[in-house]
């Protein structure tokens, strides 16, 4: 196959080789490859192929790194669909550069349900995943790559599952999407952990092999164990998505914890971080410290880099690729149609310079953040569905 790469009916001396074609393809554009597929059937076979997609992927990613990328944006909240409408018609995405966070395009979420609205789990290599909650405690989980309007419903699981994640197994070149059944570790019987693997498209039970701590929390957001008291977690869970092992990764001790609202394990600047938020002395203030492992593992390198102070703090959203903190906080009651309504605005705060921006207008909903990236995946995959958005009202599957 490779050797017919550029082979019409003759070939010419000076035909570049198929290697280096293939290169050539490889650091192309996720739009120029998909308007490629039609120049022969051998460029359609090529682009396709999981290698190809990979070889894609990691030039990519690699570039993402080191330049400029995009971030997408998931509102929580769905408008109740008009008559004819797709249930989840209202949830529209919004592509942004990363460092200015101007928008460049919208995303319509493809998925239909029959009530309520899809949560977002996560994001990995652009790859989107989103779930359902059904009754009896099942769910419904959706794999959605927006670059080639494709997405994929995962394989029903049977055990229940309440905190989840989605990560890239660069040993296997897979994506799985991690479940956990039970948030606190003192639940009996124990918690089941579910992984789905997209080359397998199937889940497997994982077990977890290690004695759980007292204190101890499983996702993004630390909760509290026993909801009496706000104790903060001793230990986070670790799963290596590569060997499928989970291990306990120590978080900072820190003094005049008790004061503390709100944690979240984040990312900073490619490090685990750790963030925190404390009331502060004076009304509607809000004290942010953030903690960064220096080296993954080491209780020792955790460092506390910054505490910042904010105004009329409602919610942490994420870091930016930068280092920028993007937070929410709260403006003043707005008179709509003779009602009043809370609106929010969403600040970019240097925790280096201290310098704050607000991005975007006043909203008046909350919104996950997610890093973006184009990429070709799924695109060779079986049970896949391929959408185009047609009128404000109707999407066709095919």
């Amino acid at each position: 196959e490779r050797g017919a790469i550029l082979r019409r009916r003759t070939k010419h001396e000076d035909d570049l080789p198929d290697e280096v074609v293939l290169d050539i393809l490889a650091r192309l554009p996720v739009k120029s490859l998909l308007r490629f597929r039609c120049v022969c059937k051998p460029w359609y076979s090529s682009i396709a192929n999981p290698k190809f997609i990979t070889t894609h992927l990691l030039n990519h990613s690699h570039h993402h790194h080191h330049h400029h990328g995009y971030v997408i944006h998931i509102p929580w909240n769905i408008p109740e669909p008009s008559s004819g409408s797709s249930p989840s018609s209202g949830q529209v995405c919004t592509l942004t550069c990363d460092r200015t966070y101007e928008t460049i395009s919208e995303f319509r979420v493809p998925f239909t349900f029959q009530s309520g609205f899809p949560h977002f789990v996560g994001s990995c290599n652009g790859i989107l995943c989103f779930n359902f909650y059904r009754a009896r405690g099942s769910n419904v989980f959706y794999l959605w790559n927006p670059s080639i309007r494709k997405f994929k419903r995962l394989p029903d699981n049977q055990s229940p599952i309440m905190i989840f994640g989605i990560g890239y197994d660069s040993q296997n070149n897979d994506f799985k999407v991690v479940g956990i059944s039970r948030i606190f570790a003192t639940s009996k019987p124990p918690p089941e952990f579910g992984v789905y693997s997209l080359n397998l498209d199937s889940w497997k039970r994982v077990e977890l092999g290690i004695s759980l701590t007292p204190n101890f929390f499983y996702d993004n957001m630390l909760r509290y164990v026993d909801g009496q008291e706000r104790h903060s977690a001793d230990m986070l869970l670790s799963f290596d998505v590569n060997s499928e092992k989970f291990k306990q990764l120590p978080l900072p001790d820190d003094e005049g914890r008790g004061s503390c609202f709100m944690k979240f394990i984040t990312s900073f600047k490619g490090k685990l971080a750790l963030i925190k938020f404390e009331s502060g002395a004076q009304p509607h203030n809000t004290l942010c410290s953030i903690w960064v492992m220096r080296e993954y593992g080491v209780i020792e390198s955790w460092n506390k880099i910054r505490v910042l102070s904010t105004e009329n703090f409602h919610d942490f959203i994420s870091f930016t690729k930068y280092g920028l903190l993007l937070v929410q906080t709260r403006s003043l009651l707005v008179s709509t149609n003779s009602e009043l309504e809370r609106k929010y605005k969403n600040d970019l705060i240097d925790p280096e310079t201290l310098h704050e921006k607000e991005i975007g207008n006043e909203v008046d909903y909350r919104f996950d953040v997610a890093a973006y990236m184009e990429n070709l995946v799924l695109l060779d995959g079986a049970n896949v569905v391929r959408w185009c958005y047609v009128s404000n009202k109707e999407y066709h599957n095919r």
